[in-house]
């Protein structure tokens, strides 16, 4: 295996400064597109200004859905392809793609029929709440697109008793709910990270390098700086991709392209810690409409509440934050679905906000804006030249197909052929994933006696990263290896395998990305002291540099997140050692 140290990436590319493909973002879309390169044998490379999956990519609602809502402006192509992809999800990584039920409570038989013709033609409109006809329309033709490698039941029709004994506490003013399957996706920022993870394993002179920015493009040269030291690579590609998202157009300028192709629009969420609307909610999900006919949504999630979003147009997707308008807004829209269940800020442990990369469009309602993806293409200026691909819109459920066509348009420039179709290639840890109880306990069983670890120990890893746990289990260092003081079913061993296998560069990657230590709310003083540590340890980090890691990961918390806290007065003090993770 290279060498993944950025010292040695950084040596590589200077030697062999001439990839085919050069891919400038590494979100979603980014990666979606390098993996695909990378089996067709294509000698490709990614990078990104910041880390993998930092931006819109690890701002999402955790929904993998159709968009049931976009049958209203007829994108019936998206949703087909939405539905579709779907269900190769959940069969490609079901380490991290799991069904969720849904439910959409009713209030009225006739409701939004009007307002939904009005969008059919793109019309600006405030539809109001939709009622049992027009939704019942619209799942029937979300089975019927959703056909194609179908994996869950076709919806059905609640009436108030059953809804109202389903979700205790919601509006007693329901007449009647729709139940649909959709999935969700528990950690996408892992998902991000495999996908490239599964490209480098494909094409051994591919390479992905995180903090580094374009600087320049220059005839047939792309010009990348490091944000760790400053230091420039020039790369000559045979084709560039933006994959960028809400910074495509900022990624385009130094390269010498005009013109706005991002009309972004921003997306608040809030994880609550809040018991009562667990129990409510159950195991589903309510999706609903507010009563300005924008569309919310909550459900559980890892043994918290999942509450969002919002739709605000936004010009500069570096502020986006979830602001207090924002907070309000969402718990205003709860009240009137859950109105004897109180919500306060004391609820939230985590909020997060990114920006949808969406087309600009001149539409009067951001809820209008198409979903649908498109590949604009800025030919070479001279001979010689490289042409430069944007990754336009899309949703997140469509990375695969959206990369697949990217892929393809690449491989006709480069003359080569296909050889490998990504619809049915598994996603990192769902390679070989056991999805039975027989054998996935003969899994379990055997990781741990090769590894040491206990059988309790490994069913947590194979939870939390697929059939990569095997990997994870033999870098533990077997029964040596010990919990965290803090974060007792994280463990030393794993997150020193963490730091050096998956490209972490700073503590936000280990905190914000490669794990859910943050948005399950345990990203406490005493954590971050204890994870600094290890990261210091194992990266080789100064006692400044730990301390300057730990000091921006604070901040970023607090200002992008609502996390606050208090660092212990004593900073050079170390968590006590507690004995080996024994199963619960």
């Amino acid at each position: 295996m290279p060498d993944r140290s950025r010292e040695a990436i950084l040596d590589r590319l200077r030697r062999a400064a001439s990839p085919d493909v050069l891919v400038i973002g590494a979100g979603i879309n980014g990666a979606a597109v390098f993996r695909d390169l990378a089996a067709q044998g294509v000698r490709v490379v990614i990078v990104d200004k910041g880390d993998i999956a930092s931006g819109a990519s690890a701002a999402l609602s955790r929904m993998v859905h159709g968009g049931l809502r976009y049958l209203e402006t007829a994108e019936f192509g998206l949703v087909h392809q939405a539905l579709y992809e779907r269900n190769l999800l959940l069969r490609n990584a079901p380490h991290l793609v799991a069904p969720l039920r849904t439910v959409v409570p009713l209030y009225s038989a006739w409701g939004g029929l009007a307002g939904a013709l009005r969008k059919l033609v793109r019309r600006p409109t405030r539809s109001g709440r939709r009622g049992s006809v027009l939704v019942r329309i619209g799942l029937c033709l979300y089975d019927l697109l959703g056909r194609q490698a179908r994996k869950m039941p076709r919806h059905r029709m609640l009436d108030r008793a059953a809804v109202l004994a389903a979700m205790p506490g919601l509006t007693p003013t329901v007449t009647a709910a729709a139940e649909y399957h959709d999935a969700w996706v528990a950690h996408p920022e892992r998902l991000n990270l495999e996908l490239i993870l599964d490209g480098l394993a494909a094409g051994d002179a591919c390479e992905a390098l995180t903090y580094a920015a374009v600087e320049a493009g220059n005839g047939d040269t792309v010009t990348l700086r490091d944000a760790i030291d400053g230091a420039e690579v020039t790369l000559r590609p045979r084709v560039v991709i933006n994959a960028a998202g809400p910074w495509i157009d900022r990624v385009n300028a130094p390269l010498g392209i005009d013109g706005r192709l991002i009309g972004g629009t921003k997306g608040s969420h809030l994880v609550l810690d809040h018991p009562q609307l667990l129990a409510s909610l159950g195991d589903a999900m309510l999706w609903f409409e507010a009563e300005d006919g924008r569309t919310c949504i909550v459900f559980p999630f890892l043994g918290h509440v999942l509450l969002g979003t919002t739709d605000l147009r936004i010009d500069d997707p570096d502020a986006a934050r979830c602001d207090e308008a924002e907070v309000d807004y969402l718990f205003a829209v709860m009240r009137a679905v859950f109105p004897e269940i109180a919500l306060s800020r004391a609820h939230v442990v985590f909020r997060y906000s990114g920006v949808r990369p969406l087309p600009h469009v001149d539409v009067g309602s951001p809820g209008l804006i198409p979903r649908s993806h498109s590949l604009p293409v800025r030919e070479p200026s001279a001979p010689g030249g490289f042409p430069v691909y944007a990754m336009v819109g899309g949703k997140w459920t469509t990375f695969r197909g959206f990369g697949a066509e990217a892929a393809d348009v690449v491989l006709r420039r480069l003359e080569r052929g296909r050889r490998v179709d990504t619809r049915d290639l598994p996603i990192g840890g769902g390679l070989d994933f056991p999805t039975t109880r027989t054998a996935r306990m003969a899994w379990i069983r055997a990781v741990a006696i090769a590894s040491g670890l206990t059988e309790g120990r490994v069913a947590t890893l194979l939870d939390r990263y697929g059939t990569r746990a095997r990997s994870v289990a033999q870098g533990c260092g077997g029964s040596q290896d010990r919990p965290l003081a803090s974060l007792p079913d994280h463990s030393r061993g794993e997150i020193a395998w963490i730091l050096r296998e998956e490209f972490v560069t700073q503590l936000d990657d280990l905190v914000l990305r490669r794990t859910l230590i943050a948005i399950r709310g345990e990203a406490r003083a005493a954590a971050l002291e204890e994870l600094a540590d290890i990261a210091a340890e194992t990266l080789g980090w100064s006692s400044a540099r730990r301390a300057s890691e730990l000091a921006r990961m604070i901040e970023r918390l607090r200002d992008r997140h609502g996390v606050s806290m208090d660092l212990p007065r004593d900073a050079d003090a170390k968590p006590p050692v507690t004995e080996t993770i024994r199963p619960a």
